[in-house]
This record gives structure tokens, sequence and C-alpha cells, in this order.
């Protein structure tokens, strides 16, 4: 009986996750392609897998480092156009629920947005990958102290440009 590869323990494990950062990171519903391409990267990649960062950390580094390869050119607003364009309500959901989190949606990802980088960066691993300081610190390169000191920043500066808007709903 021949024994299945870690990588496809992996995908059964982390997909969700890869996805979710992915959806996140690129303010886009159709992630199917990166999810694919980040785990073949992962098995081509994986004889230099080192155990120095848990197999989740070290899969949302590869989707991070693919997303940043496949999405350099676009902006994360066309994608969110495209993103809110194509929601559709669910059913008993009322119209003006939908219009209202769309409008949250597009605030926070408009939000998002104008952080620079590594405030973009750690508020997407941290805040909604759930990842702990010293995963993030792992997928960015930085110490567990430098997370944390821009993510604190980075929440501060993203509280900022939300009060800005007309629909204020402070994050974390």
């Amino acid at each position: 009986m021949e024994r299945a590869h870690p990588i496809e323990k992996w995908f059964i494990q982390y997909e969700k996750d890869v996805t979710n950062f992915l959806v996140y990171y690129t303010g886009s519903r159709d992630v199917v392609d990166l999810v694919q391409e980040t785990f073949l990267r992962a098995f081509q990649a994986y004889s230099r897998y080192k155990n120095e960062a848990s197999p989740k950390t070290w899969m949302i580094s590869i989707a991070r480092n693919t997303a940043i390869d496949f999405y350099r050119k676009r902006s994360v607003w066309q994608k969110l156009k495209k993103l809110l364009d194509t929601e559709s309500p669910k059913p008993l959901e009322p119209a003006e629920d939908l219009l209202f989190r769309k409008m949250e949606y597009a605030n926070l990802y408009e939000a998002i947005n104008q952080l620079k980088d590594n405030y973009r960066d750690v508020i997407i691993l941290r805040g909604i990958a759930e990842l702990s300081s010293q995963e993030a610190g792992q997928v960015l390169g930085w110490s567990e102290n430098k997370v944390n000191v821009t993510f604190h920043r980075a929440v501060k500066k993203l509280n900022e440009c939300l009060k800005e808007g007309e629909y204020y709903e402070e994050f974390i």
C-alpha cells in the first residue's frame, strides 16, 4: 500500500486556511488556481522544508509568495469590484442586509488597500488568517517582536482609515 505524500495530508488539513488567506490577501474569491499553484509549489519544494515552521505557516508563506507573483501588477480595487459584482444574496437574506455587508467589505478592503505593504501583510496574517505572532514572523521573516509592534501600528492605522469612511466599525 502506497503512503500518501505529506503535502497530500497537508492539503486536507490546510486547504481551507490557505484558501481563506488567499481570498483576503488578493481580495478575490476566485483563488482556486492560486491554491493549486501553492500546493504544487509546496510539493516541488518539500525536500527543502526543514520543520522550522509549522506546516500551516509554511503553506501560508508559499501562498503569500504565489499571490505576490501572480497579482503583482493588478490592483486590489479591481479584484474587490469583481468580488462585489459577482456576490449573490443568500436565500432569505434581505437585500438591504446584503448591501450593508457589501459596503462593510468594500470599506474594509479599501482601508486595507490603503495601508503600506508591511501593515497590510501583518493585518491579513494576524487579524484575518489568525496566525500567532510567531507564525506571522516566520511567514514574513520578522522577529515576533517586530510582528507585534507592526501589528499594533497597523491596527491603529487601519482604524484611522476606517473612521475616515462613512460607515465605521472598528477592526479588532
